[in-house]
């Protein structure tokens, strides 16, 4: 008998109570339907894509895929394992927020239980739109997901302090005007030390992600979770880690002449148990 997987709306309920919880949890980034079949089968409970990974794989930069490209991406994530699955969608792939909120709506189509909009603009003159538009972009994305029929979760991030904008008070005031606007989730990567993540969670009353992965700013779950985290990201780190894998085996045969890195490789049958086929 074929056990029954659970819909849509009951993943995203699942999504919704994983942040309830009185500890952290956390939601790994893969970069491919393979990758996410694999962390899904070590017993990750949700999964979120990461833009820069996803890039990776098509040989471009991080900023570099078009909306069609994110969802379709998303969907070959989604269709790969039975457990909740977020997004990252960058900006929401334009300007507007009407933009925004109609690469929610078609997010949801794609079997996404959640995503997250950025407050970047993607240019380099302005880095950051000002938290008034931001918030209206928010506002707008929130509306449309409030419009699907289910829980779905979106996740309103500032990238201030990757764009030139370490001030933590001004990301202290940009999250809580996108907890005014609706955002079911707070986020705010690059946090420089554990108070800062304290006083963003303190400040905030919806959940905050914390997005690990930056070398010195990759705190223990212990600690984030005394500092009030809810949700855990890893971002490219695990793409990024893969990568330097590859580059370490590839330089050791083109450099020694060895092969030693396939005595640690992982064996094609374990591969083969997390995959379908």
């Amino acid at each position: 008998m074929t056990e029954t997987q659970p819909t849509q709306a009951e993943k995203a309920d699942q999504f919704r109570a994983l942040h309830k919880r009185s500890e952290p949890f956390l939601i790994p980034n893969p970069w491919d339907a393979g990758s996410a079949r694999v962390l899904a089968g070590m017993g990750f409970e949700a999964l979120a894509t990461s833009s820069g990974g996803f890039a990776g794989t098509l040989g471009r930069r991080d900023g570099r895929v078009s909306r069609d490209e994110a969802l379709a991406h998303a969907r070959a994530v989604v269709d790969a394992v039975d457990i909740p699955v977020s997004a990252d969608l960058e900006n929401g792939f334009g300007h507007e927020p009407e933009i925004a909120a109609e690469t929610v709506r078609l997010a949801a189509g794609t079997g996404l239980v959640g995503c997250s909009i950025e407050d970047a603009t993607g240019g380099s003159e302005n880095p950051l739109y000002d938290i008034d538009t931001a918030a209206k972009r928010i506002a707008a994305s929130v509306e449309s997901a409030r419009l699907l029929g289910f829980n779905f979760t979106l996740t309103a991030r500032t990238e201030s302090f990757l764009r030139g904008n370490p001030d933590l008070d001004n990301v202290i005031a940009r999250l809580q005007a996108y907890e005014a606007a609706g955002a079911d989730v707070l986020m705010a990567p690059g946090l420089p030390d554990l108070d800062a993540v304290k006083a963003v969670c303190s400040a905030v009353g919806k959940p905050v992600n914390f997005m690990s992965g930056i070398p010195g700013k990759s705190f223990p779950v212990a600690d984030l979770a005394a500092a009030g985290a809810k949700r855990i990201s890893f971002a490219t780190s695990l793409y990024r880690t893969a990568m330097r894998a590859l580059v370490t085996a590839a330089t050791e045969a083109k450099e020694q002449g060895t092969f030693g890195f396939a005595d640690t490789a992982l064996p094609t049958p374990e591969i083969n148990n997390y995959m379908r086929g």
